[in-house]
């Protein structure tokens, strides 16, 4: 079975970068465990540095990494600037621009620029413990900056997305490099497609924002997506068409007129 390490950066004691009472390790904790969620619902086994607010160095989360084994390292961060509302955006760190571990970071950011977030590219930090000493293709995510108010505003207000757009990342880049997952297409192995339930087409933003909200406060996984011309919103993303089917389903029963698209 496919496996992957997620890390929750920083933890404990060490908070990371600190913005009017908002910590780094919180918003880290709270993504992981969402990313986490919707992997091990397309069928992927995912392990975890920490689950809760406790502290391991950098080297000791490389080493809980390759004590597990898996087939991709992804530590989730919050970027930090010098001063205050000075940068924007989402940027993912390599050891080195090659190989599987390239094509993950690029995926992620693509992924999270749909979903709102400027994107800051790929960086090489073979300097980092993570990168450097983890025994599998590993990257770090930074996500947005934590003192910077609209990143801030973007992942409160996008969670759900910005969690299906790191899985997103991930469950693409493992069909690209040929990691399937058991349950990957529908029972077909390889086939790549990712199936979501559509609740609403619109040309005003307006008008999908509110119904992204509605779905959201219900605690269903929806995202906001910008193609042809039209602001789609789309829930889930599922490797298999029957969980897709099941969450139409519910949908159905709570309201929604909805839609199958990959």
């Amino acid at each position: 079975m496919t496996k992957v390490i997620l890390d929750a950066g920083h933890g404990g004691y060490e908070p990371g970068a600190v913005y009017e009472g908002r910590n780094e390790k919180d918003d880290t904790l709270r993504l992981t465990l969402a990313v986490g969620d919707i992997l091990e619902e397309n069928g992927v086994e995912v392990a975890y540095t920490r689950t809760e607010d406790v502290y391991d160095s950098p080297l000791q989360k490389a080493q809980i990494a390759n004590e597990q084994g898996g087939d991709f390292f992804i530590s989730i961060h919050r970027n930090s600037s010098p001063r205050d509302n000075q940068y924007s955006g989402v940027e993912t760190l390599v050891y080195d621009l090659s190989g599987d571990k390239a094509a993950l970071a690029e995926a992620i950011n693509a992924e999270l620029a749909e979903v709102g977030f400027r994107d800051l590219g790929v960086k090489e930090r073979p300097d980092l413990i993570v990168l450097k000493r983890t025994e599998m293709p590993a990257v770090l995510v930074e996500v947005g900056f934590l003192n910077t108010d609209a990143d801030n505003e973007l992942f409160d207000r996008e969670f759900a997305a910005i969690a299906e757009a790191i899985a997103g990342g991930v469950l693409s880049t493992l069909e690209e490099a040929g990691k399937n997952s058991p349950d990957s297409g529908a029972g077909s192995p390889g086939s790549g497609k990712l199936y979501r339930v559509q609740t609403g087409a619109y040309r005003n933003r307006a008008y999908a924002e509110d119904l992204l909200y509605r779905l959201q406060q219900q605690n269903y996984p929806a995202f906001l997506l910008y193609e042809d011309g039209l602001y789609k919103v789309q829930v889930g993303a599922f490797a298999q068409l029957d969980n897709a089917v099941q969450m139409e389903a519910a949908l159905r029963r709570a309201g929604y007129s909805t839609f199958l698209t990959t």
